[in-house]
């Protein structure tokens, strides 16, 4: 599986987990920060983890469209999730 592949289910994860625990408890919205910061906090998570990893060995990055494409991929299904459950949140 390429770094690409992991990156893009990473996010779709943390979309959906995101999606779902605002629909569960929907004073989350509420909380200081904000949950579109949370998918961009799993993009940081998966930087660390994969620097972490690698300690250093030279190897592929995550080009800028790949991350951009797996923010895009979070937000999509955080809202995805939190409509199809019927929950009022408002997200922006």
């Amino acid at each position: 599986m390429t770094m690409d592949r992991l990156f893009f289910a990473w996010m779709a994860l943390a979309g959906a987990a995101t999606g779902a625990v605002v629909t569960l408890y929907p004073q989350a919205q509420d909380f200081s920060i904000k949950p579109y910061f949370w998918v961009l906090i799993a993009v940081i998570l998966f930087d660390i983890g994969v620097y972490l990893v690698r300690r250093n060995t030279p190897g592929p990055m995550l080009n800028m469209s790949a991350r951009l494409l797996g923010f895009v991929i979070g937000i999509v299904l955080m809202v995805a999730v939190a409509k199809f459950a019927g929950s009022p949140v408002q997200f922006f």
